[in-house]
Parts: structure tokens; C-alpha cells; sequence
């Protein structure tokens, strides 16, 4: 997107709230369904289902996670869309065909009861749960190419609408199953979300028309885009491989927890300390199309985007340290996500070492916006695969040699991992990359 006024805070702010509102909302969904099972019969074997089945289906997302940032980077007229579509679309099958053959019994009983050695309680939940889970994935790949596309266009308040319709759906779904069925709460959570998603999708797809009839116009940018469907595999293969890398990261962090100290119990709340970092965390998320937007062809935009980020990231941190670090941390987790003052008590150190990380989240959004408007997609996996290897090496250490509580050792490795990827970006906080 080619900038046609000087890029102000006030501009940044616009074209950023829409997809802020969009994540914050998203991130109501895990506070709300985990109060939902805390409130059911075995809240315990249930959210540690639910956290696991979710854990699975985030891997299985991973591929396509990335695709909103490859369609606001890539989609500019009729042929791009048309091959980075069909490239979504074979992404979609592989992703889908990937986590069917995980549920595959045998499969399943390898992973979840001999390498992670779930309790049969909570395995045979997790299993189904995770089966109902089944189309995430894909609807997550095909609504992301669309919001990418609303994006480019600048219409991002569209991209609001649509979770609006997600979170309508998913509340809907879990309430009248809540009052109806019996069923057991980490199915009722995964039956929520598909649904939600299903539908946010679908509206994406809506709301796309008439940016998808501008492009197929050949109304598109001023631009020569030949764009290859080569092109597309060394573009995207680095940012599928880092999402795979950061997502893939949550089922390592199950293993290493639930061969841990105090398994169950960790288990069981990470999936709500989870959700409480996510809803400050998913501001950071919504800023990284909103660099590759407003970079501007030869980045000028870098600068205004620096310092909105690294305001941005002072506010998030000061918004969960005024939760995790005062009695409002124990408020949130009895009252709002219905936590026994057992468990509440057990979730507030994670909480509070995980303070930092929606700043750092903030900063790597701007890095890895940089890096993918300057298509050095490489670089982004790079950092990623540092991030990862810390957590892998804090956590083995922790759970191995200090016997370390598992849900504690998973925060300060969750910790240390983000820190070691924002160091290793860090020359990019100093000066723009020359595009």
C-alpha cells in the first residue's frame, strides 16, 4: 500500500483499532469458554481436555496461520489473488488431512497416552474434543486470505465484523449446549469454537466480494505483479515454517508439563493463564499487518510505526501487571474464570512472570513487519527457531534437573524464548532495513 499523505500516530491508530478490536475480541473467547467448563462437572479433567485438544488443533493451524499477512503483502491484482487463493486452498486440504490422520486412534494413543502421558481421564476427552476440531484449520486458512484481502483494500473494520459474527456464534453454540445437552465441557468448548470460526469465515468471504470483484476487474494497484506460484513457496514456506515453529511450541509445552511437578493441576490452568496473556498479547498480534499495510514502498512508514509500537507495548505490559501484581489477579481468576481458590492461587505466578510478554509481542510484530514488507521472510524464521530452542532448553532444565513445578517452568521458558527472538531482531528497533 503506496502511502499518499504523511504518515501520522492518528492514521496508525485508525487503521489499527479495527484489527486490535478484532483479536481482543477473539481473545474473549478463551476467558469465556473456560469459565464455562470451570462451572461443569469435572472442571479439572475438562480444561486440561480442552487445553490439550486446543494445544493440537493450534499445531495443525500453524501453515496457515500466516496467510492474512501473505495476502495483505502479496494480493495487489487479478493473478495474485487468483494463485495465492489456489495456493490457500492446497494448504487448507494438507492441514486438514494432517490433523484427521492424528486422530487416527493408533496415532492418537502413541501421542497423547505414551509420549505425553495424558491421564486416561482427560485423554479420552482430549480425543474428542479434538475430533469436533476437525474443520478449525481449514476455515482458519480460508478466512485469513480473506481478511488479508480486506486488509490490502483498507478495509479492516469488515475484518471486526466478521469476529463479531464469530463471537455471536461460539456463545450461542456453548450456552444452548450448557443448558440442552449433558455433555462433557471440553467438547462443549470445542463444538463452540468450530462453530465460531465457521461462521466468521463465511462472512469474510461475504464482506470480500467487493474487494475480490475490484481485483478480477484488474481494478487492482498500480503494479506489474507476475507473481509465481514459486515466488508464493519462498515467500510463505519461511512464515509457515515459523508458525508451525511458535505454535508447535504449545503441544512441547504439554509434554514437558505433564511430566512435571503437580501435572494435573498445571494442566489445568495454563489454559486459563493462557487466555488472561492472550487477551493483552493479541493487541501485539493485530500490529503486524498493520505494518505491512503502512510501510509504504520504500518504507517511510518505519519511524511512526516504531514509536506507535514501542507505545503500545508500554501500555499492554501496564495493563496485565495491574491484574497479575495486584489482588485484581485473584478477582479474575475465582471470579471471572471461576478458578477454585486453590487453582486461582496456583495460576497467579505463571501469570505474573508472563507479564512482560505482550510488550515483547508488540515489538516482534513490528520486527517481523518489517521483515515481511522487505520479503526477508527467512529472517522472521531465524528468530523463531531461537525462540523455540530457548524454550525447549529452559523447559528441559527446569522439569528435568530442578524439579520445578511444570506450569512455573513453562512461564519462565515462555519467558526467555520471546526474549532471545526480540534480542536477535533487535538491529531492526535501530534503523529501517534499506528496501
Amino acid at each position: 500500500m503506496t502511502q499518499s499523505s504523511p504518515l501520522t500516530q492518528r492514521r496508525i491508530l485508525i487503521f489499527w483499532l479495527p484489527l486490535a478490536a478484532t483479536w481482543l475480541m477473539m481473545s474473549v473467547e478463551g476467558p469465556f469458554l473456560t469459565a464455562v467448563i470451570a462451572r461443569l462437572a469435572s472442571p479439572a479433567y475438562n480444561l486440561a481436555a480442552f487445553g490439550v485438544a486446543f494445544s493440537f488443533a493450534l499445531l495443525a493451524e500453524s501453515p496457515v496461520i500466516m496467510m492474512m499477512s501473505a495476502a495483505t503483502a502479496l494480493v495487489v491484482d487479478r493473478p495474485s489473488y487468483l494463485r495465492l487463493r489456489t495456493f490457500t486452498h492446497a494448504l487448507i486440504a494438507t492441514v486438514t488431512l494432517s490433523l484427521g490422520f492424528l486422530l487416527l486412534p493408533q496415532v492418537f494413543n502413541f501421542v497423547g497416552r505414551r509420549l505425553i502421558g495424558l491421564p486416561e481421564d482427560v485423554a479420552g476427552r482430549t480425543w474428542l474434543a479434538l475430533l469436533i476440531l476437525l474443520p478449525w484449520p481449514g476455515t482458519i486458512g480460508y478466512r485469513r486470505f480473506y481478511q488479508g484481502v480486506l486488509i490490502r483494500h483498507g478495509q479492516t473494520r469488515r475484518v471486526a465484523y466478521g469476529t463479531i459474527v464469530r463471537l455471536f456464534t461460539m456463545s450461542a453454540v456453548a450456552l444452548l449446549l450448557v443448558r440442552m445437552t449433558e455433555i462433557q465441557g471440553a467438547v462443549i468448548g470445542a463444538a463452540a469454537l468450530s462453530a465460531g470460526v465457521t461462521a466468521e469465515a463465511l462472512a469474510s468471504r461475504v464482506m470480500a466480494n467487493q474487494a475480490v470483484r475490484s481485483l478480477m476487474a484488474g481494478a487492482g494497484e498500480d503494479t506489474t505483479s507476475t507473481l509465481k506460484y514459486g515466488e508464493i513457496v519462498r515467500f510463505y514456506v519461511p512464515l509457515a515454517l515459523t508458525a508451525v515453529l511458535a505454535l508447535g511450541v504449545h503441544p512441547l509445552v504439554t509434554f514437558f508439563v505433564g511430566h512435571g511437578r503437580l501435572a494435573l493441576e498445571s494442566l489445568a490452568v495454563i489454559p486459563v493463564v493462557n487466555s488472561l496473556i492472550f487477551i493483552f498479547r493479541s493487541i501485539g498480534l493485530a500490529y503486524q499487518e498493520v505494518g505491512i499495510a503502512l510501510m509504504g514502498d520504500h518504507g517511510e512508514g518505519y519511524y511512526p510505526l516504531r514509536r506507535f509500537a514501542l507505545t503500545l507495548g508500554f501500555a499492554v505490559v501496564t495493563g496485565l501487571g495491574l491484574i497479575a501484581w495486584t489482588p485484581l489477579g485473584r478477582i479474575w481468576f475465582e471470579a471471572v474464570s471461576g478458578l477454585s481458590p486453590q487453582l486461582a492461587a496456583f495460576a497467579l505466578t505463571p501469570a505474573r512472570i508472563l507479564v512482560l510478554v505482550p510488550g515483547l509481542a508488540v515489538l516482534l510484530s513490528f520486527q517481523r513487519a518489517v521483515l515481511v514488507h522487505a520479503k526477508r521472510t527467512i529472517t522472521v524464521t531465524a528468530a523463531t527457531m531461537i525462540e523455540v530452542a530457548g524454550i525447549i532448553l529452559v523447559l528441559s532444565l527446569g522439569i528435568f534437573f530442578f524439579d520445578a513445578v511444570g506450569v512455573v517452568a513453562a512461564a519462565i521458558a515462555l519467558l526467555v524464548g520471546r526474549i532471545g527472538a526480540n534480542l536477535y531482531l533487535g538491529p531492526i528497533l535501530r534503523r529501517p532495513l534499506h528496501l
